[in-house]
This record gives structure tokens, sequence and C-alpha cells, in this order.
């Protein structure tokens, strides 16, 4: 006879009170732990006794002890029923259940993970940093680099992928920053990643010794690379940023890692200068010390002279570039990379084979197809127009509306600008107007490690989703608000 319990019950070769013993604490212990939940309803004696084998007093009496303890009720010409312990067992028969002690995460992960928005991406998304516009994508495009991937997929499934990516994939990667950034690197230096914050993280876990290693961070910076870092346990060491980037000569001696957005800083949108780029290098160089440069956006560069990739310097293998496509074509994407030295390669490898194994062939393939085909060279062209053309309109804005309380600092990359305040004592009554006037756009202070007691800077506002009608509205609506105040 089949079971009547979905869990298996061990009552071969024992005494009949063996037997009630062993039936009682079994099921006990399947109450306790919620595999029979409160109101399940138990089977009856005698088909319990039936299919495993034993007599049906065995099994009252063991009834009879759950039910003795508060673990069960019985009514009459109804099947016994589970109760729930939070609110109707035997207070006594509680206290003698064992407690584990509760064992606490390595982290505060609440503070640690940064707060994110997953508004629909049809949605309207302001001045939101970080977004890209979707409604020039060449959805037709990746559709066919899809199709065109699903039978090699398909034939490819039965496999692991390595962890370090389509070589196919690795080769584009390395193709595309080659042309687009001036990276120097081929398809060998690659690790593909489950966006930027995967490369963070495998970083995080290559490079930090838990409680020793000292990493230098932008203040203001990106949060959810410092959550990756305090999750690898490193010290962090906030540097002040300025017209020129990081102040460089604030690094301490003994810093391990630097961790840099050089090309557009986040969220400040100033550029490293070449005498900083320079200094930088020499510090890594003279300290034992590891570059970490996110490129966030850098494809979409402003000017007749943009400043490459800071790795494009490097000559001593001292900086790791880190890139996404979740600016230059979409976040669900989901795809990132690191460029890396030669020393590195192993380990990063070994560190993605633990965290995901290879990720997902189809779309490694599809992008890839999608990169060599060059249309994400042209898509990218066709978007920066679009981009210098919002962020021009939007400077305007703040300059002929804003003037009395914003300087613009117009970025030479990127899809988000910075607004410097005029006068901080106002910071308060203009980050609540910003808050009502321009949706999306954020002060600086939210981006800063104590963000609790330092004052703001300033504002940024993202212009990668929205029109310059938009703009010019919102910027005005703003200025009015402000004036009545």
């Amino acid at each position: 006879m089949e079971p009547v319990f979905e869990f298996p019950l061990d009552l071969a070769k024992l005494s009949h009170e063996s037997r009630v013993q062993r039936l009682h604490l079994q099921l006990r212990a399947a109450i306790v732990e919620r595999r029979l939940p409160a109101g399940a309803r138990l089977p009856s004696t005698r088909r319990v006794a039936q299919a495993y084998g034993v007599a049906r007093n065995t099994v009252i009496a063991a009834y009879d002890l759950l039910m003795a303890e508060g673990f069960i009720v019985t009514r009459a010409g109804a099947a016994a029923e589970v109760v729930d312990l939070g609110m109707q067992a035997n207070p006594s028969v509680r206290k003698r259940l064992p407690r584990l002690p509760a064992q606490p995460p390595a982290i505060d992960w609440r503070k640690a993970a940064p707060s994110t928005t997953h508004a629909h991406p049809t949605a309207t998304r302001g001045f939101e940093l970080g977004v890209p516009d979707h409604r020039w994508f060449p959805s037709d495009v990746w559709r066919r680099s899809l199709l065109h991937t699903t039978s090699f997929a398909l034939a490819g499934a039965f496999g692991y992928p390595p962890a370090e990516g389509r070589p196919l994939l690795r080769a584009a990667i390395a193709q595309h920053v080659a042309y687009a950034r001036a990276v120097v690197c081929d398809e060998r230096n690659v690790i593909v990643t489950s966006g930027a914050q995967q490369a963070f993280d495998l970083l995080a876990r290559v490079l930090v010794k838990r409680g020793q290693t000292k990493v230098a961070i932008e203040n203001p910076g990106y949060p959810p690379l410092r959550a990756a870092l305090l999750a690898a346990g490193a010290q962090l060491v906030p540097i002040p940023v300025d017209d020129e980037g990081l102040i460089v000569e604030r690094l301490p001696t003994d810093t391990r890692i630097v961790c840099v957005t050089p090309s557009h800083q986040f969220p400040t949108g100033v550029a490293l200068s070449l005498p900083r780029r320079r200094a930088l290098l020499d510090f890594a160089r003279r300290n034992a010390a590891v570059i970490v440069e996110d490129d966030y956006d850098g494809e979409f560069r402003y000017g007749t002279q943009p400043l490459d990739a800071l790795q494009t310097l490097d000559r001593d293998a001292k900086v790791i570039y880190v890139g996404t496509f979740s600016k230059s074509l979409f976040p669900a994407l989901r795809l990132g990379y690191v460029v890396a030295p030669t020393w590195l390669i192993a380990a990063l490898t070994a560190a993605k084979q633990s965290a995901d194994n290879g990720g997902n062939v189809a779309l490694q393939e599809a992008l890839a197809r999608f990169i060599l085909d060059g249309h994400l060279a042209r898509y990218t062209r066709r978007m920066r127009k679009r981009y210098e053309a919002r962020r021009d309109t939007l400077v305007r804005a703040i300059e002929c509306e804003l003037a009395a309380w914003l300087i613009a600092v117009p970025p030479g990359a990127g899809i988000h600008l910075y607004a410097r305040f005029r006068d901080r004592r106002q910071a308060k009554r203009i980050v609540s107007l910003v808050d009502q006037h321009a949706i999306g756009a954020q002060p600086v202070s939210d981006f800063l490690v104590e963000r609790e007691r330092a004052a703001g800077t300033g504002i940024a506002f993202g212009f990668g989703c929205i029109d310059a009608e938009e703009i010019e509205a919102s910027i005005a609506g703003l200025a009015r608000a402000l004036h009545r105040g």
C-alpha cells in the first residue's frame, strides 16, 4: 500500500512501545517543521496502520500523545487536525521545543544594497539617471540576431558554456572597445559578466582580503559598487572629487585598489583630467595598487577631443576596465564585461565559474553577431547625436531659467548632467522643488558615503529618456516654482 504521508516514516523492527514512541516523535517533528502545516488533516488510524504494517492501537497511542501535547485536535466524526503552533499549542510544549540561535548575515544587506527602481520601461522616467531611450532601438535587427542563434543555442544547450563567456562575444567585445574606447586588449583579456554589477562583485572577491584591503572610492560615487566592496569586507576610503575628477593626492599610500569613473564621473559628470590620470597611474605603480576603471557610458562622448579610456595609458598592467551594455543597448540585457590584465584572468575565471558558469549562451551569441555586423556602432552613433542635442537643450534651459540657483557643468560624455548649487544654503528648498517639477533628478547628496551628515553640492539630471520639449517645460516649471518662493 502507498504511504499516506509525503515524508518517510521509519517504524520497522521495533517493539510495540518503541513503535508508538518512534511514530509519535516523527509526526511531532513533521508538525514542528511545518511538513504537516496548521490545519492539515491526519489520515485515519486504520489507514496509517495498514500503510505501515503496524497495529492500529500503535497509531491510536501516538495520536493520543500528540493530542495531549496540544499538537493536534480531534472532533467526533472528523479527522484529527494539526493545530496552529503559534496560536493554540500548549505553552509548556512550545518551551520544550529546541530553539536554535539565529545566524546573522555577514553584513547588513539592507544598508549595503542600494535601493533601485524597476519602473516599466515605457513609463515616464523624466530625468532619471542611467536610463537610455528605448524608442529608437533596432528591435527588428535584434530579433533577427536572436532567431539566427536559436539553432546554435539548442545544439549547445546540453553542455556547459565556458565560464569566461562565449569566444565569439569575447572577440566582439575586444573589437568594440578597441574601436570605441581605444582599449588595448584581445579576447583572452575579456571576461563576460551579468552586467557591470557582477563584474564589481567578482573583482571584489578576487582582489579584497576581508578586513585588510583598503579600497579608495570616489565620494560622491556609485552606491552599488560600494555594496560589492563592503560585501567582500573591504576597508573603504572615500576620496573627494573636484572639477578634475578624483583628487589623487588624497589617496593614502596603503591603498591597494582605486575605483574610478574617469570618463564621466558618477554622479558629477566631470572627466578625470590628463594630469590626474598620469598621477593616478604613477600612484598605482609606486604603491603596488590596481585601478578599477568603470566606463559605464563612455560610448556617448561629445566634443572634438574627448579623452580615451584610462586603460589606454596603462603600461604596467595596473588598470582593470569594466564595461556594460546597459546604457549603449538596454539594462535588461544584463551583459557586461571585464577587460583584465593577464595576471588576473585565471582568478576571475574561477570566480565566475563559481558564480554562474557561463551565463546565457543564446544572448551572448546574439550580441556577438549584433556587434560584429556593425549594428551596435551604428546605433551608438545615432543615439550619440540625440543625447548630445538633449544635453545642449538641458544646459541652455538651466543657464536661461535657473541661473540664479544652479550652475550647469556640461559633461563630455554620458547621459546625465550635473548642476552645482550657486548657494548651498538654498539646497534643501531647491531639492524639494526638484522632486516636484523635475521628476527623476537626484541630489548629489544621495551618492555621498555619509549622506545623512553631508550637505549636498548640486543636482544630477538624466537626459537619456526625456525629449527636448519635456526638458524645457520641466525646467521652466521648476524656475517658476523657485521664483514664487
